[in-house]
């Protein structure tokens, strides 16, 4: 029980300096003994998992919206398709035509679709 204890303290102490160091970030809980490699691999894991979820794409959440957009005024519509992480289907709107408008499309038609992702 001692032992335990005082590994606790040790680990304990481990965390507090480790935090109070400039620049770094606080590691995962770990359990009693502490295992160093155990929380590499959990390190590691975290930042694939930070790196692959930086994309639009790889959400789950959010919308597809698709517009008519024309360069000039007598000329037949394109379909501009923008994807958002908005939840909402408005905002996501306001964004497609906002991002339309940066392509290059000064006339947006209508909204042909909003399809939740």
């Amino acid at each position: 029980m001692s032992d335990e204890l005082s590994e606790f303290e040790r680990s304990i102490k481990r965390e507090i300096d480790a935090f109070m160091k400039p620049g770094h970030a606080p590691s995962p809980v770990r359990d009693l003994l502490g295992d160093k490699k155990d929380e590499q691999k959990s390190r590691a894991k975290k930042g694939k998992q930070k790196r692959a979820g930086t994309s639009a794409q790889s959400y789950k959440t959010g919308h597809l919206v698709r517009l008519a957009v024309r360069t000039r005024k007598l000329e037949a519509d394109t379909v501009f398709e923008h994807r958002s992480t908005s939840i909402s289907k408005l905002e996501a709107q306001l964004e497609a035509e906002k991002a339309a408008k940066q392509a290059g499309y000064p006339i947006i038609g209508y909204v042909i679709d909003i399809q939740s992702l």
